[in-house]
């Protein structure tokens, strides 16, 4: 099979551009015509540019778009319209030009004959494993819609936990950028001036007025070696963290035991994987099945290790409560709601309620984080601005009273 790009115009007028897989030319300028359009070329592209096509479609998609989608579908599907109709449906109105190309191959994919569950597994970059875990499960019961409703409202509420969490990162983040643009401002501008002023006035500096010249000659001098040092630290601990297994639990170790900060990524993971976990349960996944794509939701080698570690001792025969209190790093809540919900043949409710309490407790401890953090910023600003002005004024007031 050979991949041909092509140009077309539809019978409005409007015009199009993509790709698609032929036998000869000749049966690509068919199948277009077949398809309503008029060729305007048609011409053979290499696999390596196939490929490199294929790659550049897995950026750009967000969670957002893709709820979207799983929405229109459910809407569809529940109101009867034929997978394939629904998909060629929703992918002429996307408006993420990535997204909807992905969709016309699934499309093409579907049409073929191949259920949409293999369509969309080619592209785990943007339809992960949960993803396609839930629409084979919906496929196999016969209840797509329900699946496809399940993976939207999943959607939904990751996009607006990590929404949360941006906002509240949103204020320290800008408060910091100010706090390094306005001392290089005063280093760049400011304090070179009063350099100047304080040499032509001659006579001897106050103590804390020398002390602060100084430290800013010594940082203008080893400004390179400085920026240097920091750069080679920067770049050490990305090479140590994603190169080597031993650094990257190292920090993994270190990211969790983080006052405050360590909470709030525990607690994080363990909201996603209740909530996870329950969504993929009502679809009707096992639980093997299920812990498999747990273990591959987080990059922290300490959380991945303890839900790898769960599902092994699942398999030795015991249950999810007790192989999750045996490994020791879920919280006693989360256990307990566990065990109440496999007594009860309630796990996924309880699942859903014990994600709401984790939820709310990080955005109650973000909220606490961004408390401290605000009067802490003001009086570093404050400190830094107060620190400058004495240092630079201080001669100044000394003058007058001599």
């Amino acid at each position: 099979m050979q991949v041909y790009s092509y140009t077309v115009r539809n019978f409005s007028g409007e015009r199009k551009e993509g790709i698609k897989q032929g036998a000869s030319l000749n049966e690509v300028i068919g199948w277009l015509r077949e398809q309503g359009f008029i060729p305007i070329s048609v011409e053979e592209i290499s696999s390596n540019v196939k490929k490199n096509h294929r790659a550049s479609t897995h950026k750009g998609v967000k969670s957002s778009d893709l709820a979207a989608i799983y929405w229109q579908m459910t809407t569809m599907l529940e109101s009867g319209v034929p997978v394939a109709t629904a998909l060629g449906t929703i992918a002429e109105d996307i408006e993420n030009p990535t997204l909807q190309h992905i969709m016309k191959e699934v499309l093409e994919k579907v049409n073929k004959g191949e259920p949409f569950s293999t369509g969309i597994a080619e592209y785990p970059k943007i339809f992960n494993k949960l993803t396609v875990a839930m629409i084979l499960a919906g496929e196999t019961s016969g209840n797509m819609p329900g699946a496809l409703k399940r993976i939207a409202e999943y959607f939904d509420g990751r996009d607006k936990f990590s929404k949360k969490i941006k906002s509240a990162l949103a204020y320290p983040i800008f408060v910091m950028v100010f706090i390094i643009m306005l001392v290089v401002f005063m280093m760049t501008f400011i304090i070179p001036r009063f350099k100047l002023i304080f040499a032509q006035l001659g006579g001897e500096l106050p103590g804390f007025t020398q002390g602060f010249m100084d430290g800013y000659d010594f940082l203008v001098h080893n400004l390179i070696y400085i920026l240097g040092s920091l750069a080679v630290l920067i770049v050490s601990f990305t090479l140590t963290y994603t190169k080597t297994k031993k650094g990257h639990i190292f920090f993994s170790k270190k990211f969790l035991v983080v006052p405050l900060i360590g909470k709030i990524i525990k607690y994080s993971f363990v909201a996603m994987f209740c909530r996870t976990m329950s969504a993929l349960l009502t679809s009707g996944v096992s639980v093997l099945d299920v812990f498999n794509i747990l273990s591959t939701m987080s990059n922290n080698d300490i959380i991945k290790a303890a839900v790898v570690r769960t599902k092994e001792l699942i398999t030795e025969g015991s249950s999810i409560s007790t192989s999750m209190t045996a490994v020791g790093f879920f919280p006693n809540m989360v256990n307990k709601m566990i065990q109440v919900g496999e007594e009860s043949g309630s796990l996924p409710l309880m699942l859903e309620r014990t994600a709401d309490f984790y939820e709310r407790k990080v955005d109650t401890m973000l909220t606490t984080m961004l408390s401290l953090l605000e009067p802490i910023m003001i009086v570093t600003v404050g400190g830094v601005v107060l620190t400058v002005v004495l240092a630079l004024y201080l001669p100044i007031f000394t003058m007058g009273k001599t």
